[in-house]
């Protein structure tokens, strides 16, 4: 053998030894039971996701969906999220009364993250400040039940 195949299967060793499988994250689900009415944490739900950057659309009384949020404002935002590669996030919730002052939440964050030009969206963890616990706290903050 010559002396460069020596360091060249070294090399091709070790970069294939550092590969990794991605870990799939399974999206956030939050379930809680909240000391107000439906109507009121309809509302709060809406008014904290729509602070938050997402387009919310109510598609029947108790259903609940949005698009992407929104990361930076203006016409930028396609292209941050297309070309660069960052989290992006969606949110899905189910708003039902248990009793007349008791209401059953269900969050459902979907988060994807990518971090180049060239690499697929894939499922991640959400970011902090749009996780599903951070969502539920505003809610609670606006309701006024912490």
């Amino acid at each position: 053998m010559n002396r460069l195949a020596i360091p060249l299967v070294g090399l091709a060793a070790l970069l294939a030894s550092c590969s990794s499988q991605p870990r799939p994250y399974e999206p956030e689900r939050i379930d809680v039971t909240l000391a107000a009415p439906a109507d009121r944490v309809k509302h709060a739900v809406t008014d904290v996701l729509t602070r938050g950057g997402y387009d919310v659309e109510w598609t029947d009384d108790q259903t609940m969906s949005t698009g992407y949020r929104e990361e930076i404002p203006g016409p930028w935002d396609w292209m941050l999220r297309w070309r660069f590669g960052t989290i992006k996030s969606r949110v899905e919730a189910v708003v039902s009364p248990a009793t007349e002052q008791t209401t059953r939440l269900r969050l459902h964050v979907l988060s994807e993250g990518k971090d180049g030009l060239f690499t697929a969206w894939e499922d991640v963890q959400s970011a902090v400040p749009q996780s599903g616990e951070n969502q539920l706290r505003l809610i609670k903050n606006e309701l006024r039940l912490l």
